[in-house]
């Protein structure tokens, strides 16, 4: 096996490395920082420092949105030069491992990295619901049904597993952002109060609860909209809670539909072996909890829940038994 291996999972809000040869997860906000539409000026951790901070010049986003490429160059750049200064590895003739998330098309990771200027040896598509569970721990290519729920920045995907493939999966557009933007209306709207992001973010961590809150307050600056000027506010954990419940339900929904469509014979196992919870957003305190409640099923979260993914992408790479796990697509073309 070629040492020169990476195992890519291209999150909106992280973007996940692992390195053979190091045998190592790397971990970076998925943010660029681009100067006048053309020059990028930082990446990852740094360019995320810039945000919500930059003069009008310096755009700074991901080059992620919702499960898609919202921009195949700079993804490409970043990418190029994460790698480079991370691992001081051979980039030329690499084999690369790249999560394919529910609903995306297999080419547009393929042409990501093999039409960039890193000149793969070859690059592989993992099922990323399939990636998650082997993080897990899971042996997936078993006859039993596995039901994996995975809360990202910007999307959740519940996938049934059996056998190595996907029987059943569903993608929808809610996650940690939009939570994040329920606390930032749910203050503005009760305290005329504006927060940017970051700080809605750092409401969710310290005061999120999916179910039953804890009496825990947190003092926050932000503007007041009625005077327009910078001001310090305490938020509670209930107000929190009533700000984020909604978009909770709309998960809790999405996993009760995907049960209801289930096979019976692998609904059984999946009452056996529990639901699964992964993802950066599988941190909120108590969500294992509001699921088992609505759903009357165990539930078992990945104690380091935003890297289940690439840790599983380490497994197929790895271990002899799973490499069938990975494809490549028919348009790939290598010299």
């Amino acid at each position: 096996m070629n040492n020169h291996c990476f195992g890519c999972d291209f999150g909106s809000y992280h973007l996940k490395i692992y390195h053979k040869e190091q045998d190592s997860c790397l971990m970076q906000h998925n943010m660029v920082a681009v100067q006048d539409k053309k020059e990028m000026l930082a990446y990852g951790d740094e360019a995320y420092a810039m945000y919500e901070k930059a003069p009008a010049n310096i755009q700074v986003s991901s080059p992620m949105s919702y499960g898609n490429l919202a921009s195949i160059s700079n993804m490409q750049t970043f990418l190029k030069r994460f790698l480079e200064s991370s691992t001081k590895g051979q980039l030329k003739g690499a084999e690369y491992f790249v999560a394919l998330p529910t609903d995306m098309q297999e080419r547009i990771f393929t042409t990501l990295i093999q039409d960039s200027s890193m000149k793969p040896k070859t690059v592989y598509l993992v099922d990323k619901p399939v990636a998650a569970g082997l993080g897990l721990g899971i042996n997936v290519k078993e006859a039993q049904g596995v039901l994996i729920v995975d809360i990202g920045a910007e999307t959740t995907e519940i996938s049934v597993l059996s056998l190595g493939g996907i029987v059943i999966s569903r993608l929808i557009q809610t996650g940690g952002r939009s939570i994040d933007d329920a606390i930032q209306s749910a203050i503005r709207k009760e305290h005329n109060f504006f927060i940017g992001s970051k700080t809605a973010e750092s409401i969710k961590k310290e005061l999120a609860y999916a179910i039953n809150p804890e009496e825990a307050t947190m003092k926050i600056c932000g503007r007041n909209m009625v005077v327009g000027l910078p001001q310090m506010l305490e938020i509670s954990a209930s107000f929190v809670y009533d700000a984020i419940k909604e978009q909770l339900g709309v998960i809790v929904d999405a996993v009760k539909t995907i049960l209801e469509r289930t096979p019976p014979e692998l609904g059984v196992d999946i009452i056996q072996n529990g639901i699964y919870l992964t993802g950066g957003s599988a941190r909120i305190r108590k969500m294992d909890e509001l699921l088992q409640e609505k759903s009357g099923i165990r539930v078992t979260v990945d104690p380091e829940p935003e890297l289940s993914v690439v840790k599983g992408l380490s497994r197929v790479i790895n271990e002899r038994d799973f490499r069938s796990l990975a494809f490549v697509t028919k348009e790939q073309k290598y010299e």
